[in-house]
């Protein structure tokens, strides 16, 4: 049978057309006027005043972390601390671990899946009472639901900690309060909107949003000649691949409305099945469900995750784990965290089911008579 994939990348039949408006324009560089088109469509989209569109997500948030550190004086000689919740991809930590930092990390809260905001003060007290310099505090939104940002923006806006938000997974999600310091949005090949790759930095702050534009090209300065004052990186955005980024931006609505749809079409048909719960949507936003994410409670469901999981690839349907939490990573263990228990039973329970935007309701029959 034909197989189904977990989020496979979805056309709205307007990407040609744009490509070929780049072509027609020959800019085919890291610059260009579709560029600037994507980079103001994202702002609309975002509400931020700045948006740079890059290579990946990983590059946004490495540019991020590495404004951070340009501007940090302190004179401890221990490196500065980011906070990071525990259960995301290994792409949250990379960039801060990369550039030197010490990485925290925290469980999640069973509400919403996301950075629990008790456990993140109890790791700021104890930063505090070590002495320790906090760089930022990285939360990630997860499949699709943003975390609690006014609970996180609390804790850390009386002392002056950035908040980062790694929003790869949630394009499309409807803040509501005050925006974080700076968001990640990535346009890799399985999100709700995608290039191929590419990423998009989000902000407020007009000296992160001209620091990183010129780091990522280098950090060349304004001259005639090629001038370097510090090293950079070679992280923008192609003009080619930004066409199809705005071409798939006009369909991100409906998107969403059509992944929720999917979600919905789980709940109704294994809903009432006993040892299977869905990924609770938090109070205080409306997730995108970019993934359709399941707990299979093996005592009373019967078979576990895993069992599951190799049921429908022996039916050429694709599904995944939730993600390994980061404390659990062999590379990682090394790092404190704060809790942990709840990432871990996720992991073991959770079931990211095939999501993608152009699922059909045969295909949702097809996945649920396997139940």
């Amino acid at each position: 049978m034909q197989r189904i994939y977990l989020s496979p990348p979805h056309q709205n039949g307007h990407e040609l057309e744009l490509i070929q408006e780049v072509l027609q324009s020959n800019f085919l560089a890291p610059v260009g006027p579709m560029l600037d088109r994507l980079e103001s469509t994202m702002c609309q989209v975002s509400g931020y005043p700045h948006c740079l569109a890059l290579n990946t997500g990983s590059a946004a948030l490495h540019l991020a972390i590495r404004h951070l550190l340009d501007q940090h004086r302190s004179a401890d000689s221990r490196p500065p601390v980011v906070i990071a919740a525990s259960l995301s991809f290994i792409a949250s930590v990379a960039p801060a671990l990369h550039m030197g930092c010490e990485v925290w990390l925290t469980d999640v809260e069973e509400e919403s899946w996301t950075m629990d905001p008790i456990l993140l003060s109890h790791a700021l007290t104890d930063a505090h009472a070590e002495g320790r310099q906090i760089l930022c505090v990285l939360p990630t939104d997860l499949f699709g639901q943003a975390c609690d940002l006014a609970a996180i923006r609390g804790l850390c806006d009386g002392t002056g900690i950035p908040v980062l938000c790694d929003s790869a997974e949630a394009l499309g999600v409807p803040r509501s309060g005050p925006a974080p310091w700076a968001q990640v949005f990535s346009f890799n090949g399985n999100k709700i909107i995608t290039c191929s790759g590419g990423g998009i930095l989000a902000t407020h702050d007009d000296r992160l949003a001209h620091h990183a534009r010129k780091l990522c090209m280098q950090a060349r300065e304004d001259c005639v000649h090629y001038e370097h004052r510090e090293l950079g990186y070679n992280y923008r955005l192609s003009n080619l691949l930004a066409g199809v980024a705005v071409a798939q931006l006009e369909s991100l609505q409906d998107r969403v409305r059509k992944r929720r749809a999917i979600f919905e079409g789980y709940r109704e048909r294994l809903g009432a099945i006993d040892g299977i719960s869905f990924m609770p949507e938090a109070g205080w936003n409306e997730a995108t469900r970019w993934l359709s994410v399941i707990r299979i409670h093996s005592q009373t469901y019967g078979r576990d995750r895993e069992q599951v999981r190799l049921a429908l690839e022996a039916e050429n349907i694709e599904s995944r784990p939730i993600w390994k939490p980061l404390h659990r990573q062999p590379a990682l263990q090394h790092l404190r965290c704060y809790g942990g228990e709840h990432s871990d039973l996720l992991f073991e329970e959770g079931l990211c089911l095939p999501s993608g935007s152009a699922l059909t309701d045969s295909d949702l029959d097809r996945i649920c008579s396997l139940f």
